[in-house]
């Protein structure tokens, strides 16, 4: 019947656009890459454009002045030694030059639900670079003295110890880092930890003990290599977002082939500056009171290729002849945790990017974290979840049910009519309006519970495939993570068994044709569940039973009404 046959439409369509947003992925057209200076000359393509060649690429442009210095790897980083510190989150290590974070791994965060002993590693300076860099640059007319008055990331920093451990009882932990000028400008850099947080703050105490006032800038930036999908990253056939963003009051994404095609540099108020991964992400924090320049560079490492830096700068500072002056920023390092981001800064929370289903995603995750709260398992309070909407749309659902019951009590008529007008579609459909009007059938009451489930089913899969705290969540027995498919295939299985039952409660279509292929789509969709994360099927699945105990019993009382008439 017509809304068999929209039902089938609307299923179908959803099938190929998630085939075609698959192939897209796989097979679709790339941005092509802008033509840039050879790797060896370690240029960058927006510093060809802004900036003498001999500008080095990978440092923000000073007030006034364009400061040259030799371009080094972060592989130097290795050469210079490293300091390792350990927090109960956070395992980092430091390099000496610069006081680069080279590495950088989540303890609380395992690779797999598999490997419990495996962290999360964000930062890495190995095959793929993945760094956060931060510096001071003087304001100078020569470049050349611009780079050597103050300490950048490519000075060399001296430490007491090699290894800084948080202690337990302590709640925070400071590791310094001292340089000293030409001019005898001393300058110390700390780095505090505090327990449970992955907010670092990084402060410079600046002394001039010199009868020259000394001026400079600082900035902070993130360094990224190429990936090799394009700036993405692959998640149950869809491409997640890998690369930068920032926040000048509108969160602004920018992909690797956007540095490419054009280097960014605008100003902000406070805002930040990230480098996103699925889950995971670094973030430097500005000071709210504070106007930034955010920027973006592609510096050209002959080793291992393009890597892709976001940064921010601050105004310039000036620190009196034997004045002292204090400066801070923070560096986020770890997992996108809404509530704690929304508490940082401004806008830090939507680095979870639900896209353009936030208004159903981010809404639908509020109310599965007020459920968790009380319940404390994520898959029972999915189950809660559907429950209540479900509740919220009862009376769609009954409209709907009722519609379909009472076109099942007329199936011997619609037959008969079928018979009697033959291929006549005219009269027959003539035939099929009276009836329905008749009888007051909707013949499009079936398909609005579809219509209202498909885009909560969409929301609900870009929740589970963004939201962090539903990462290897466990459910029950041997569902051990929500938003990984269900290993033994079991929940898939009884979705496509209750989705046959539910064919069953409805009328049957007259067309054979159409009736053959509604038989077949609970194979097709158990097949096509079996890659979802277990939290999507197990919400299909109580919405099928929930379903199915509303039409039986609004089918037996209609059937009941009609033995009695």
């Amino acid at each position: 019947m017509e809304q068999q046959r929209i039902l089938l439409y609307i299923a179908l369509a959803f099938t190929l656009y998630l085939i075609w947003q698959a192939w897209q992925e796989d097979y679709g057209p790339r941005p092509a890459p802008s033509q840039a200076a050879p790797a060896a000359q370690g240029t960058d393509s927006g510093a060809a454009k802004s900036q003498p060649a001999a500008a080095a690429p990978d440092l923000p442009q000073a007030p006034g002045s364009l400061p040259t210095a030799k371009t080094e790897s972060p592989a130097a980083s290795a050469e210079a030694g490293t300091i390792r510190v350990s927090t109960d989150v956070l395992d980092l290590e430091l390099s000496l030059r610069g006081g680069d974070f080279v590495h950088a791994d989540l303890p609380t965060y395992p690779v797999s639900v598999d490997e419990p002993d495996k962290p999360v590693r964000l930062f890495d300076n190995g095959e793929r670079v993945y760094v956060a860099q931060t510096g001071l640059l003087a304001v100078a007319a020569d470049p050349k003295a611009a780079v050597e008055a103050a300490p950048s990331h490519h000075a060399r920093f001296q430490a007491e110890r090699r290894t800084y451990t948080l202690a337990d009882g302590r709640e925070a932990l400071e590791v310094p880092l001292v340089w000293t000028g030409p001019d005898g400008v001393k300058v110390t850099k700390t780095y505090v930890f505090h327990r449970g947080s992955f907010l670092v703050e990084v402060r410079y105490r600046i002394e001039n003990p010199g009868d020259q006032p000394w001026r400079a800038f600082a900035y902070q930036q993130l360094r990224h290599s190429a990936l090799p999908d394009s700036g993405t990253s692959k998640y149950f056939g869809i491409h997640t977002f890998t690369g930068a963003a920032y926040y000048d009051g509108s969160y602004r994404k920018v992909s690797f082939p956007d540095m490419e095609e054009e280097p960014l540099k605008v100003t902000v108020e406070g805002g930040w500056v990230a480098m996103l991964r699925h889950y995971f992400f670094s973030a430097f924090v500005g000071d709210p009171q504070l106007e930034y320049t955010v920027y973006t560079r592609v510096v050209r490492d002959p080793a291992r290729g393009p890597q892709y830096i976001i940064g921010m700068s601050a105004p310039p500072v000036t620190v009196a002849p034997g004045g002292t002056l204090e400066l801070a920023t923070r560096l986020w390092v770890g997992p996108k945790l809404q509530k704690e981001l929304a508490a940082i800064a401004p806008g830090l929370e939507l680095v979870t990017d639900y896209g353009i289903f936030t208004v159903i995603s981010k809404p639908l995750f509020w109310l599965l974290d007020k459920i968790h709260s009380l319940i404390g398992n994520w898959g029972w309070s999915i189950v809660l979840l559907t429950l209540l909407i479900k509740l919220a749309f009862y009376k769609l659902s009954e409209a709907s049910y009722r519609s379909m019951a009472r076109m099942r009590a007329v199936q011997p008529r619609l037959a008969a009519l079928k018979e009697r007008y033959g291929d006549d579609k005219q009269r027959l459909n003539q035939a099929l309006m009276e009836l329905y009007k008749t009888e007051k059938i909707n013949p499009l009451g079936g398909c609005l519970p579809i219509l209202v489930q498909i885009p909560v089913f969409i929301g609900l899969y870009w929740m589970l495939l963004e939201t962090v705290e539903l990462r290897q969540a466990p459910f029950i027995l041997w569902i051990r993570d929500l938003s990984s498919p269900d290993p033994y295939y079991v929940l898939p299985l009884l979705m496509g068994v209750t989705m046959f039952v539910q064919q069953r409660l409805n009328p049957a279509p007259p067309d054979p044709i159409q009736a053959k292929i509604m038989m077949i789509l609970p194979f097709v969709f158990t097949v096509f569940f079996a890659f979802f994360p277990a939290g999507l099927v197990l919400y299909w699945l109580v919405n099928n039973l929930l379903s199915i105990l509303q039409q039986w019993w609004i089918t037996r009382r209609i059937e009941a009404q009609a033995a009695k008439a």
